[in-house]
């Protein structure tokens, strides 16, 4: 292993040698520009913590400035609400018994090969051999741990969670600094491209900076040159581990109210109290976080602009899923309630997309790969292994064939092939209502109803009293399950 307390650029500049790369679009043989494309992911990002949505106590100015030239998607979900399955969908477009993450990636389900499958073709894949220049940056979290484990902190418990990445396994991208998991935020560690199983090392600065000063580097090293570029930039922060933040982020929240914000989230103030001290010692990192994911995400638009090549780029911003955080008395994610399964979901590109905040497009992350390659000119190289919906048309503004529903899912356990069917939790979303079901053995155990519209908070469960609408969104879920072929969808097909 190489240990390097005060790492600097020039032990990654071997990582750029295949550039140049574009800062400009160029023209494809039919002349069309073929855009650049940026993505920036946080992990575990509330779809409300902004400060322009006016529901949150959090301070996003680089976001809020952001969303005025972009489209924002306040529907936005995570369908798998989890960091390796949501991952999984968001590159591959393919649900995860097809992909092959049906769990997080870890050292328990690794004997299941849990880890995206190496011959699916993700949209970056698709973009390389298209001759763009790709690049990831930050977490990855997609490859099983195997013995033996890498020697970091996170690898020392009863579950390995960290591994290296093969280059073979990287999905068309070139230009790689990444890790797979790994929540020590104030030091965090990383393999380089040319780096192999054992050559991670430590960095001395709060990840998402650290990440921004790469991504910098990047366009600034790439302006002027002849070639498209595709980087995605993760961000593991507002992950937990909110309290590993730097001290000037934690500033801007020494004055917050946490009482008063307990005061008006009734689907808090009377949970067990160990939810309550856990949301309210959490909420002020957490916000401090996020304020430091702002102002690294706006390092990188400036930098963008700065070069030229805002207006040929187009940008994401994106979560793999919500946060919890104590609320329904539940910590983390992986469920159906709306601060699990919202993200944020903004949008530009330059003068092809009319700034707008989209309050009825029904988007998963998981479209995002058949979406993109269709906003880049690329619809016809969409995976045959593609699951998902394009909702391109509808990202460009039309109001035709909207979706109606978005799926939820949830594997609680593997079996010894990798697949387990019959136990776990599936529903469906759509702008009014949430229904989800827990099952076991292949049986119903649990169902959950939830009038978004007149129960905000989703405090009351209508299951019982609501059974007519109970088995009209049960009967299309099963639709739906049977489209993707979730081999879940003989739970909800049976009388």
């Amino acid at each position: 292993m190489k240990n390097y307390a005060n790492f600097c650029f020039a032990a990654i500049a071997s990582t750029l040698y295949q550039l140049p790369v574009q800062a400009t679009a160029v023209s494809d043989n039919s002349g069309n520009e073929r855009p650049n494309l940026l993505v920036i992911m946080a992990d575990q990002f509330r779809g409300d913590a902004f400060s322009f949505r006016g529901k949150e106590a959090v301070k996003t100015p680089h976001f809020d400035s952001f969303a005025r030239e972009a489209v924002v998607c306040t529907q936005a979900v995570s369908g798998y609400p989890v960091s390796s399955p949501a991952r999984g969908m968001f590159l591959s477009g393919a649900y995860p018994h097809k992909n092959g993450v049906i769990t997080n990636c870890q050292s328990e389900s690794a004997v299941q090969d849990v880890e995206l499958r190496e011959d699916l073709t993700c949209w970056s894949d698709v973009l390389h051999s298209e001759g763009y220049h790709t690049a990831y940056i930050g977490k990855w979290h997609l490859d099983k741990p195997v013995k033996p484990f890498i020697d970091c902190y996170n690898n020392k418990g009863e579950m390995a969670w960290n591994e290296w990445c093969p280059p073979h396994r990287r999905h068309g991208f070139d230009y790689w600094v990444a890790y797979g998991t790994y929540d020590w935020h104030l030091k965090p560690m990383y393999w380089n491209s040319q780096a192999g199983r054992e050559d991670f090392y430590y960095v001395n600065q709060w990840g998402p900076e650290y990440e921004a000063d790469l991504a910098i580097q990047y366009l600034d090293s790439i302006k002027g040159s002849d070639q498209p570029f595709a980087m995605m930039v993760s961000m593991n922060p507002p992950h937990t581990g909110y309290e590993l933040v730097p001290d000037n982020y934690k500033e801007l929240y020494k004055g917050l109210n946490v009482d008063s914000v307990v005061a008006a989230m009734p689907h808090l103030r009377n949970a067990d109290q160990k939810y309550v001290d856990y949301f309210k010692k959490s909420l002020p990192d957490y916000y401090a976080c996020i304020s430091g994911v702002d102002e690294q995400f706006g390092r990188i638009i400036e930098a963008l602009k700065r070069n030229g090549m805002f207006d040929h780029t187009i940008v994401v911003f994106v979560s793999d899923h919500g946060d919890s955080m104590g609320m329904h008395e539940n910590i983390g994610k992986n469920i159906f309630y709306e601060e699990a399964m919202r993200v944020p979901f903004m949008i530009s590109w330059g003068d092809k997309l009319s700034p707008r905040v989209d309050q009825d497009l029904l988007l998963s992350v998981e479209d995002f790969c058949p979406t993109i390659l269709s906003l880049m000119g690329l619809e016809d190289k969409i995976p045959s292994s593609v699951q998902t919906r394009n909702l391109s048309k509808q990202i460009l503004g039309s109001r035709k064939n909207m979706p109606k529903y978005q799926l939820y899912m949830r594997y609680n356990q593997v079996n010894s092939t990798g697949k387990n069917p019959d136990t776990g939790a599936r529903g469906i979303r759509n702008k009014q209502y949430t229904y989800a079901a827990k099952f076991k053995k292949g049986i119903i155990t649990e169902e959950y109803l939830f009038d978004r519209k007149n129960d905000p908070y989703q405090m009351n469960n209508l299951a019982d009293k609501e059974v007519k609408l109970v088995g009209k969104l049960k009967k299309i879920l099963t639709k739906m399950l049977v489209d993707v072929e979730d081999p879940a969808y003989t739970v909800f097909s049976r009388p």
